[in-house]
């Protein structure tokens, strides 16, 4: 019998349960490999502390425990859950190779630019320079989403059936909520909503939610 899976979240999640902090990635990970876990709620004083900094040595969400394994990083994490569950990584070595580089894609090459832009919304509204920066980070982002909406073109996930890169991928997209980027490629948004569709999503996203709306 497996070790229970624990991973953390916030407690009270600064995105009003819109299921953007990084755990999300992780439970739907979790449901679509139909694996139990468990949460283990931390407020943002408890991140700091000691015992949550010997899982992550950066005072931030998620980590996963296994047994005696610790793993933090939500990309790590999905990737190492892909590896032992079916269905989130291809059997054919190739295509496998392929899904862990859309992984990596996701959070190395599309996510930062959309970090980036979304610290500028948050922290530098009042700013003298806010007009100008959000302008060059936007440029930066339709970079992005341009060339991956080329490859996308009408396929319904970036290389054959979906997989933890498509998981990965959609994940760090809807960061874009609301700010109508997004909707400029409509293959992406359909790519969006098709994630946001799936049972497992709609499962880890209930469950989520369900914690913000115990906590306010």
């Amino acid at each position: 019998m497996s070790a229970k899976q624990i991973i953390t979240a916030f407690a009270n999640s600064p995105d009003r349960g819109r299921g953007l902090a990084r755990d999300m990635r992780v439970r739907w990970a979790l449901e679509e490999a139909g694996e139990p876990y468990d949460v283990r709620l931390v407020s943002f004083a408890e991140m700091k502390e000691p015992a949550h900094l010997a899982l992550h040595p950066f005072g931030q969400i998620p980590t996963y425990e296994e047994g005696d394994l610790a793993l933090f990083e939500s990309g790590a994490i999905v990737f190492h859950i892909a590896e032992r569950h079916a269905g989130l990584l291809p059997r054919d070595a190739k295509a496998r190779a392929r899904a862990i580089t859309w992984m990596f894609a996701a959070v190395n090459t599309v996510e930062p630019v959309i970090v980036d832009r979304s610290m500028i919304v948050l922290l530098e509204r009042d700013k003298s320079w806010y007009a100008e920066r959000l302008a060059l980070a936007e440029g930066r982002v339709r970079v992005r989403l341009g060339e991956l909406s080329a490859r996308l073109g009408s396929a319904d996930w970036l290389d054959g059936a979906f997989n933890a890169g498509d998981l990965m991928m959609v994940s760090v997209l809807q960061r874009l909520g609301g700010s109508g980027l997004i909707e400029e490629h409509p293959n992406l948004a359909a790519y969006v909503a098709r994630g946001e569709a799936r049972p497992a999503y709609k499962r880890a996203f209930a469950a989520q939610l369900a914690v913000f709306k115990a906590a306010t």
